[in-house]
């Protein structure tokens, strides 16, 4: 690895030059500069960002926990993410929890020792309810989950609201015997229950309890669990899923048993995906801001480094239910 010391020798110069031209300083003449910057250039120099942390108290880093990158929701929030921090000159170290409260201190714990200078952290539903306990020593944002702390700022949508908007608009289209797959290790899927049962309650509807399931939230689980509710006696005439791998996995399940959307099943879902929009009929479900999300969370985060003593914030953003043809029976 090529030294501050050897920069300093191509360019003729002391390694306190080269340091201040590297941290963009004042004071340094234009010819200085660009001699400095060529030996850089010449060398291929990588200046050691954690050695610069340890110098300056201060890191270049965030880290960015999430419970399934191969979910496009957090896929999507990544982006955003590091699109944000890197503008304001950070690098993002993600780590992928898969709902596991085990992985999740293991990464806390990485986080710290990589001394990064704040987390955004999507954490399961155990972590959230004991959040007080993880005694936290960095800034942290929270996403898409609530906790039970009002140390951390945290970023969500009305996970209640948006499931009786869902839930509603299959009431309104005729649909009575309503089976849902929720999400079993976060506050988010218990969230989106209660916004159903509050739905069927308003209109008159009992909830039947089998025909929720709370599964995995991938596609395999979403599978399996809505091969398990057409298979009922009296199978559900809507299929209600909350995120886009459940989605898919129930797709999957009317496929393989022949029936036809939305005519003898209507499928919904959350969040908004490619594919969404290719399948026939079109998928109706509940479009999460994840760019805004991404944005919020990393300005959040980015002021509480900067102030770690500041008042903590909780910004719930506004989902969009977006009707398609997979719940709506035509007219014509």
């Amino acid at each position: 690895m090529v030294s501050l010391k050897e920069v300093a020798e191509l360019a003729g110069v002391s390694t306190a030059t080269v340091s201040r031209v590297l941290a963009d300083k004042p004071h340094v003449r234009s010819v200085v500069r660009e001699k400095v910057l060529q030996a850089v250039k010449a060398l291929d120099y990588r200046p050691n960002l954690v050695a610069r942390s340890l110098r300056s108290q201060q890191s270049s880093t965030i880290g960015l926990i999430v419970s399934d990158i191969r979910n496009p929701f957090f896929t999507a929030i990544s982006r955003a993410v590091e699109d944000c921090a890197h503008a304001q000159g950070y690098s993002v170290f993600l780590c992928n929890t898969d709902e596991n409260p085990d992985k999740e201190t293991i990464y806390l714990n990485l986080m710290r020792d990589e001394n990064v200078a704040g987390v955004i952290f999507s954490p399961t539903r155990q972590t959230a309810l004991q959040f007080t306990d993880l005694r936290l020593d960095i800034p942290t944002v929270v996403i898409d989950r609530e906790v039970s702390a009002d140390l951390v700022d945290v970023v969500l949508i009305n996970n209640v609201a948006a499931a009786h908007q869902l839930a509603d608009h299959l009431i309104h289209n005729g649909y009575r015997r309503i089976g849902a797959l929720f999400g079993e290790a976060s506050t988010t899927g218990r969230q989106r229950r209660q916004g159903l049962e509050e739905a069927l309650e308003m209109a008159g509807l009992t909830p039947d309890p089998n025909l929720m399931r709370y599964v995995s939230p991938k596609i395999q689980a979403g599978h399996a669990a809505a091969l398990s509710l057409l298979a009922l006696p009296q199978p559900p005439d809507a299929l209600f899923t909350t995120n886009s791998l459940l989605t898919a996995g129930g797709l999957k399940a009317v496929q393989e048993r022949g029936l036809r959307i939305p005519q003898d099943i209507a499928l919904v879902g959350f969040d908004e995906t490619v594919w969404s929009t290719l399948v026939q009929p079109p998928i109706t479900l509940i479009a999460q801001p994840t760019e805004e999300i991404g944005r919020t969370a990393t300005d959040l985060l980015l002021k509480r480094i900067e102030d770690p003593r500041r008042p903590a914030r909780t910004i719930i953003l506004q989902a969009q239910l977006l009707v398609r043809g997979s719940s709506t029976q035509s007219t014509t």
